[in-house]
C-alpha cells in the first residue's frame, strides 16, 4: 500500500490515540498531537485524513463522529511497527513497546512451578490472557502428545501385563499386552523405573530407537533389564494414539467485556468456543517450523463474528522439536508493540523452563519481524 510520509504519521497518531480511547478520533485531537509539528495544521490534518479514509484505511461510523481504523490500517500499522529499523528507532528514543522488566518479572512469576510441558501450555492459556486482557491460548502440537512424562506395568495374567501410558501432553493412554515371555512383578517395576528415570521428556519415537541402540552397546552388562523393556516396548506398551491437540483457553471473559454489541458477542462467542475452530485457526496461521511471531489482523476468514479480532501466536519449542503454539486472540484495539513482544518472550519460555534429557535446546530463538496477515 502505498502511503505518503504524511499519511503515514497522520495514520500512526490516528491508530494509537483510538488504542489509548476506544473512541472515534477527531480532526481536532490529531491536531493538538501535531501542535509542535510544522505543517500540521487542522486544515492539513483533515485533508490527509480524506485521503486516508478514501484509501480504505479509516472509516467514519457516524457522519458527525471522527475516524476509526479499518483492519487494513491495522495491517500497514502492524507492518510498519515491526521493520527492525522502527523497532530500534522506537527502542533509542525510549517510547513504549520492549517489555519492560516489571512485565517480565509479571510474566516469570505466572510460571513459577512450571516443570511439564502440560503446566507450560496451560499457565501460558492463563498469563497471556491476563497481561493482554484478550483470550489466552496454547495449541500443543502433534509431537507433543507423543512425550513420555510417566509408563507404569501391572501384570494382569499369565502372559498378560497392563501399559498405562501417561504423556506431557496429558493424555492418558492404556493397553493390555500379550507377552513371549513371562515378567515377574519385580521385573515390571523395574522395567517402568528404568523408562521413568531415563526417559522421562523424551519423544516416544526416540526412546525406541535409544533402546534399541543400548541393547546392542549394552546387553552385557543389562541383558536381563533390556531384554524386558525391549519386550514390553515390542508389545506395545509405547504405542501411542492420537486423541486430538490438548487446547488450554482462558479469559473468555475479557471478550465479553469489551463488546457491546450482543448478537455480535454471541456469535463471536459461538465461534470461539468451538474447540475445532480454534484448533484449525491457530494451525492456519501460525507455523510450527519457524521461530517467529505472526500477526493476523481480522479474522473473518474464520467467522464473520471476529472480524475485529487481532489474533497474535508464535510456536513454542522444545529440544528443536514443536512443542505447541501460543497465541493471544483480542480486539483490533490492543497494545501491539507490547503483546508482540510479550507473546514472543512466552514462546521462548518453554526452552528455559523445560530440560530435555538427552535432547539439544535450539538456542537461537531470536526469529525476525512477524509477518502480517
Amino acid at each position: 500500500m502505498r502511503v505518503s510520509p504524511r499519511e503515514r504519521v497522520v495514520l500512526t497518531a490516528i491508530i494509537e490515540l483510538y488504542i489509548a480511547t476506544g473512541e472515534p478520533v477527531a480532526s481536532q485531537a490529531v491536531a493538538h498531537f501535531f501542535a509542535n509539528r510544522e505543517g500540521m495544521s487542522s486544515a492539513t490534518v483533515r485533508n490527509v485524513m480524506a485521503t486516508l479514509g478514501e484509501a480504505g484505511l479509516l472509516e467514519q461510523p457516524h457522519t458527525s463522529a471522527g475516524r476509526v481504523p479499518t483492519a487494513a490500517a491495522f495491517r500497514y500499522y502492524v507492518e510498519q511497527i515491526t521493520k527492525p529499523d522502527a523497532m530500534l528507532s522506537r527502542a533509542a528514543r525510549g517510547v513504549p513497546g520492549l517489555l519492560t522488566e516489571e512485565r517480565r518479572e509479571q510474566i516469570d512469576g505466572g510460571f513459577s512451578g512450571v516443570t511439564s510441558s502440560t503446566e507450560y501450555l496451560e499457565r501460558t492459556s492463563h498469563v497471556l490472557a491476563l497481561i493482554s486482557q484478550g483470550l489466552g491460548v496454547a495449541l500443543a502440537s502433534g509431537t507433543a502428545q507423543q512425550v513420555l512424562e510417566h509408563i507404569h506395568f501391572s501384570r494382569l495374567a499369565t502372559g498378560r501385563v497392563l501399559a498405562v501410558l501417561v504423556t506431557q501432553a496429558g493424555a492418558v493412554q492404556d493397553r493390555v499386552l500379550a507377552l513371549d515371555r513371562e515378567l515377574t512383578a519385580l521385573e515390571l517395576e523395574t522395567a517402568a523405573r528404568f523408562l521413568n528415570e531415563n526417559f522421562r521428556g523424551w519423544p516416544i519415537e526416540r526412546i525406541r530407537a535409544e533402546i534399541a541402540r543400548r541393547m546392542d552397546l549394552e546387553r552385557a552388562a543389562y541383558d536381563q533389564l533390556l531384554t524386558s523393556v525391549e519386550e514390553l516396548c515390542r508389545k506395545g506398551a509405547l504405542a501411542v494414539s492420537d486423541q486430538g491437540p490438548a487446547l488450554f483457553v482462558d479469559g473468555m471473559a475479557n471478550l465479553i467485556g469489551a463488546e457491546e454489541d450482543r448478537e455480535r458477542l454471541r456469535q463471536m462467542l459461538l465461534a470461539l468456543e468451538a474447540k475445532e475452530r480454534l484448533v484449525d485457526l491457530l494451525t492456519a496461521y501460525v507455523d510450527g517450523r519457524q521461530q517467529e511471531v505472526r500477526v493476523v489482523v481480522g479474522l473473518d476468514e474464520a467467522s464473520p463474528a471476529m472480524q475485529d479480532l487481532v489474533l497474535i501466536g508464535a510456536p513454542a519449542r522444545l529440544g528443536g522439536g514443536a512443542l505447541g503454539t501460543v497465541a493471544v486472540i483480542a480486539p483490533t484495539r490492543i497494545q501491539y508493540q507490547e503483546m508482540i513482544q510479550a507473546v514472543r518472550y512466552v514462546a521462548r519460555l518453554s526452552e528455559r523452563l523445560l530440560d530435555l534429557p538427552g535432547g539439544s535446546v535450539d538456542a537461537d530463538a531470536r526469529g525476525g519481524p512477524p509477518p502480517v496477515v
